[in-house]
């Protein structure tokens, strides 16, 4: 779950694009000078899948489109977040019952909304989130077996109610994507879990797409890396009519 190689342990990273409004594209910004709330785009999906080398491409075509951008991650994100990741990642806490990661996991997700990503939408900034609470719904509720209103009696709590505008799912056969993760170094406490609770999280993070079609964008994460690329950033087109 630690992602792929060169995502480093930056807590969050802001980028400016100073383009003037007649450079951008003129199918998607218009202006960015008018302050309005941001857009949440959240990435989402199992080992291996390919979401940090989405990440970068995203946040670098976003960048080019005039936007004002957080880049973020889960769990992390604020000092307090990264040592509750350093601890739920531990290989040595084998032991840690699913009540407690979930619960350590929604610490982390507290804190990152209210001390990063809704202070930096309501400036008027996007965020771009490697994984939110849908990983919870797939980790914790389809992988562990957590009871799902549990989970949503949590999120709402947690996150006072903050949704994504848009989630990128990377889905490919767990096969796939545990051979990828392979060669990134040393299994994390998630990622030596056995094959079946990764059918798990992969089938429940299908439902959830499935169940909101229209906030989660499906994405065959088997394609070359140009190629899924191309499909995220036409799923981001009609965020850019809302601040036109």
């Amino acid at each position: 779950m630690n992602g792929d190689p060169g995502h480093g342990p930056a807590m969050l990273r802001v980028a400016h694009h100073a383009k003037a409004a007649h450079e951008l594209n003129p199918n998607h910004v218009g202006t960015m000078t008018r302050l309005s709330r941001g857009k949440f785009i959240t990435l989402e999906g199992g080992e291996g899948a390919g979401k940090s080398t989405l990440l970068a491409g995203l946040q670098q075509y976003l960048v080019d489109q005039g936007v004002s951008l957080v880049q973020t991650r889960e769990p992390g994100g604020t000092p307090l977040g990264e040592a509750v990741r350093a601890i739920v990642l531990d290989p040595a806490q084998r032991g840690m019952c699913a009540e407690a990661e979930l619960l350590l996991m929604f610490a982390s997700r507290a804190q990152l909304v209210r001390e990063c990503i809704e202070p930096a939408l309501a400036a008027g900034k996007w965020v771009l989130c490697d994984r939110f609470t849908d990983a919870s719904y797939a980790y914790q509720g389809g992988g562990r077996g957590v009871a799902v209103d549990r989970i949503a009696t949590l999120e709402q709590w947690a996150t006072d109610g903050l949704r994504p505008d848009l989630t990128l799912l990377l889905d490919l056969p767990v096969a796939t994507g545990r051979a990828r993760a392979a060669g990134r170094g040393e299994a994390d406490r998630i990622e030596v879990e056995a094959d079946a609770f990764f059918e798990r999280v992969r089938a429940a993070y299908r439902a959830r797409a499935a169940a909101e079609p229209e906030r989660f964008r499906l994405i065959d994460a088997s394609l070359s890396p140009a190629q899924v690329l191309a499909a995220a950033i036409d799923a981001t087109s009609h965020l850019f009519g809302v601040n036109a």
